[in-house]
């Protein structure tokens, strides 16, 4: 008698030829969140970056609040894209696995230090401002020097660690040859570009809001959406 094994179901050999798929899927998620979550967040806290004296003015709370906790998410969204993805580029360099789950890790720890710094703007604001015996003047200083520790955590943060992020991620996928190999490139190629702006910006010689630090910025920021977006919606290529 002759027995004919069963045909495995679609399912089923989808997940037999990658294992590896919902670590996948769900760093690219993560990916995508970090997108839908910062900018937005960037127009949110417009009024306390844009105001020098909104910690003793009318302040819009409830709108950065909403921006800072969008902050928030962006952060811990950027922590979980490394920690998915790290089971499974382990196997081409753990070194460097480890050193991108550190850089996204320690991106998001900066980000968190505006967050809190923007935080403490509001509720100062709330507690003094217009209080009676409160120094106004004195008041306005610590609220724009809680402004200033935010954009440089931004610079450092969100502008310059996804440079290393770019490039051990970006080494790991084009040996491992993973993923088209222009996206690799696109992130090692900005990485250096967007560094050397950051670097200038804190020797004074450039302004993180310049068109130079928006054209520097740009690989990198496509580096990183096309990624998301091929790690969501198709995933990596088979092991060869």
């Amino acid at each position: 008698m002759t027995i004919t094994a069963p045909t495995p179901t679609p399912a089923a050999t989808h997940s037999s030829a990658d294992p590896t798929r919902n670590h996948v899927r769900a760093a690219g998620i993560f990916y995508l969140v970090t997108f839908a979550a910062s900018f937005p967040a960037l127009f949110l806290i417009g009024p306390v970056l844009n105001d020098h004296n909104y910690i003793i003015g009318g302040g819009h709370d409830t709108r950065v609040l909403v921006g800072c906790l969008l902050d928030f998410v962006n952060a811990l969204a950027g922590i979980g894209s490394a920690v998915a993805l790290f089971p499974v580029i382990k196997r081409y360099k753990e070194s460097l696995a480890l050193g991108f789950v550190t850089s996204r890790t320690l991106e998001a720890a900066v980000i968190m230090i505006g967050v809190v710094s923007l935080v403490a703007v509001v509720n100062l604001r709330q507690d003094l401002a217009g209080a009676q015996g409160t120094d106004q003047a004195a008041l306005a200083t610590i609220g724009r020097a809680l402004v200033e520790v935010r954009d440089w955590t931004f610079l450092f943060g969100g502008g310059t660690m996804p440079a290393f992020s770019a490039i051990l991620l970006g080494i790991l996928l084009y040996r491992s040859r993973r993923v088209p190999r222009f996206m690799p490139i696109m992130g090692l190629v900005g990485a250096p570009l967007l560094l050397t702006v950051n670097i200038l910006t804190v020797l004074g010689h450039n302004t993180q809001l310049s068109v130079v630090s928006a054209v520097a910025t740009l690989p990198v920021a496509l580096w990183e959406l096309s990624i998301g977006l091929y790690m969501t919606f198709k995933g990596f290529k088979p092991v060869r």
